[in-house]
């Protein structure tokens, strides 16, 4: 038991983030001149496209001031001290040099609608709009034959240079048969791995291309899975969530620009400036939780009082995503805060084990530490006893010990 205890503990108290936020002078010394190298370099080849970035802030009504203090806030994002923030506003200015490939295979396009804005765009929309999107299968007008000689054309010129964004998963099932496209009925499989032969990196966007998402969700039917399931050899950058966040689509792109490189990935190949950080940590309603303040059923006064969803089901503490803290709708707002918990979609397996609206107890699920889960009120009194955590607990510990009382449970 105290074991099980422990990994409880562990898991809801436990530091969520391992990322190095501070290197050290010499390191942001080194980077920053590597970055302007970079810049010079990019800024020295002609433009893919010929949107001009200024002209297009100026058209949506977004002055200099508004636009360096995205570049601030971004910079930040990706974990870089202020001194860069004028090279990401270079860099967000050269996007245009970044060109970029987007297939479509198994999923709902929906991080495809993620880049197409519902509302007007704000800066990481215009970012978007402005780098060589040189090929989407959703997007493009082309089709059939001239679709297929795009692409060609588009790998050829830009070997060993292009960004390949992958959104969907790939069904294996029946050899592949189960997604196919072109008039060759070239499958899934094939067409992802011809495309990512040159490509510099490959980003794999959204939950079904980075784990394979809904489609590989019990029983499979098409044998679903991710890209990094597929694609060896390549650096594959995952951005999963379901839709994954444009500003995360945005801070891989700068990053690439800046530095030439991909980001530091996690163990799931997740950027951690984007995933290092766990939902919980950073909830809106972590103060309720804390407190032992909870929503028990929809609509009650914990509900009218925005407080802890983790009765409801909420999977923020073994999500990590910085949704937030970027949000979605133009940062206006992201699940929990509309009153709906955590789903657990920037994590493997997630409609499986996470997607529902129960108690993680009632789901005897595991946690990622490998910890049995228990109750809250079982966490809390583990938690009153091991450190006496605060008044809150203490008050929710107490409700529970009633509780017991009056159905004659022993509290050993």
């Amino acid at each position: 038991m105290s074991d099980k205890i422990e990994a409880v503990k562990k898991l809801f108290t436990s530091k969520s983030s391992r990322v190095e936020t501070n290197k050290g002078d010499t390191y942001y010394q080194d980077l920053f001149a590597k970055c302007e190298a970079r810049l010079n370099e990019m800024r020295a080849q002609t433009p893919a496209n010929r949107l001009d970035f200024s002209e297009l802030l100026e058209e949506n009504g977004i002055d200099r001031r508004e636009f360096m203090k995205w570049a601030s806030a971004t910079t930040a994002m990706l974990m870089l001290p202020p001194m860069f923030t004028p090279l990401v506003a270079d860099a967000a200015v050269m996007m245009n040099r970044a060109p970029v490939i987007w297939l479509e295979l198994q999923d709902c396009a929906g991080n495809s609608e993620a880049l197409l804005r519902a509302d007007g765009p704000k800066i990481d929309e215009i970012v978007l709009d402005i780098i060589s999107l040189e090929y989407h299968e959703t997007l493009q007008a082309a089709a059939g034959f001239q679709a297929e000689k795009q692409l060609d054309e588009a790998m050829e010129t830009f070997k060993g240079k292009y960004l390949l964004f992958v959104e969907g998963s790939i069904p294996m099932g029946m050899n592949g048969q189960y997604g196919t496209i072109g008039a060759a009925g070239e499958t899934f499989h094939d067409h992802l791995m011809r495309c990512s032969e040159n490509a510099a990196a490959i980003v794999a966007v959204g939950a079904c291309a980075t784990f394979g998402g809904i489609p590989a969700a019990s029983p499979n039917p098409t044998g679903a899975v991710g890209v990094m399931n597929v694609v060896k050899n390549k650096p594959i950058i995952n951005i999963p969530a379901c839709p994954a966040n444009p500003a995360n689509m945005v801070g891989v792109i700068l990053h690439y620009l800046l530095t030439g490189q991909i980001p530091e990935l996690d163990s799931l190949l997740r950027p951690k400036f984007a995933f290092g950080y766990r939902i919980h940590d950073n909830c809106e309603r972590r103060a309720h939780f804390d407190a032992g303040e909870y929503v028990e059923e929809w609509g009650d006064k914990g509900a009218q009082n925005n407080f802890c969803l983790y009765k409801m089901g909420c999977k923020g503490p073994m999500t990590f995503n910085n949704c937030s803290i970027v949000r979605y709708n133009e940062g206006i707002n992201w699940p929990i805060g509309v009153g709906r918990g955590c789903i657990g979609c920037s994590e493997p397996d997630f409609w499986d084990k996470y997607a529902y609206e129960r108690p993680m107890a009632d789901a005897k699920i595991k946690a990622p530490t490998g910890g049995v889960e228990k109750t809250v009120d079982e966490f809390g009194l583990g938690m009153l006893t091991a450190v006496g955590i605060g008044i809150g607990i203490h008050a929710a510990a107490s409700a529970v010990a009633g509780k017991r009382e009056k159905s004659g449970e022993s509290h050993e």
